[in-house]
């Protein structure tokens, strides 16, 4: 979920994530290429243990896995992939980070310099906003799959930070070293995760009203519609009065 707050949960967006997940598995992969760069040891590479955890989430085969591993070592060929994180500004002030995996940096940075333009945005110089969110593994449960006391305990033995309350599921949110026990912790309990991510998390959260709230979820969109963007991540919230109005 683009900036993990409720406002990602509301309905008119479940088409969205339906089309966001038909891309999953070369996205997984190339996080997986990206992590391995450092690495070819998940025990040793803690991003790459999260990437290859966020995998298994959506089902990337084992022979996959491995294989990208092998790219992002140079043990196969299809490795040149670099990761490049952009800044910038949505509508109302909000801010962006958005996270790309390419073979072309000037065309990428001019995709995305010429999307944000289209949707009311702005690039930013590096490091305008980075400062303002922290890189962490996210594993959200639907609330119908467990209770609050459950998440805590399961969460928070497991090592995670926090449990956040995020309308329909729970966010759990951990360091990228203690990701992977997180969510093998839910799948040896028999509970099924919704999602298992790494995500740029804000500090803190701007609210938006509606009609900024719509424009800066549609320039997301067209953000992630783009084959070497990977994710999207904001730091705008919306009360519940706004998204009933959105939804």
């Amino acid at each position: 979920m683009a900036g993990h707050s409720k406002w990602a949960n509301i309905q008119h967006r479940k088409g969205r994530q339906d089309a966001k997940r038909s891309k999953a598995f070369t996205k997984a992969a190339k996080e997986i290429i990206i992590a391995a760069k450092g690495g070819g040891d998940p025990a040793g590479n803690a991003r790459l243990r999260a990437a290859i955890a966020a995998a298994k989430t959506v089902n990337l085969p084992k022979d996959k896995i491995e294989n990208a591993i092998k790219k992002g070592t140079g043990e196969l060929a299809g490795g040149d992939i670099a990761e490049v994180m952009y800044e910038g500004y949505g509508p109302g002030g909000v801010a962006l980070l958005i996270e790309a995996a390419t073979d072309n940096r000037n065309r990428t940075v001019a995709e995305v310099r010429h999307l944000l333009n289209k949707g009311g945005g702005s690039m930013g110089e590096a490091g305008c906003v980075g400062w303002m969110f922290d890189r962490k593994g996210v594993v959200t449960v639907t609330k119908e799959k467990i209770s609050e006391e459950q998440v805590m305990e399961l969460g928070l033995e497991a090592g995670a930070e926090d449990v956040v309350d995020q309308g329909s599921v729970w966010e759990v949110r951990a360091a990228l070293a203690d990701f992977e026990a997180v969510r093998a912790a839910f799948e040896a309990a028999g509970i099924e995760v919704d999602s298992a991510e790494l995500a740029m998390i804000p500090q803190n959260s701007i609210e938006v009203d509606a009609q900024v709230g719509q424009k800066v979820l549609n320039l997301i969109d067209l953000l992630e519609d783009n084959d070497d963007v990977q994710n999207v991540w904001a730091n705008f919230d919306m009360s519940d009065e706004v998204l009933a109005q959105l939804s």
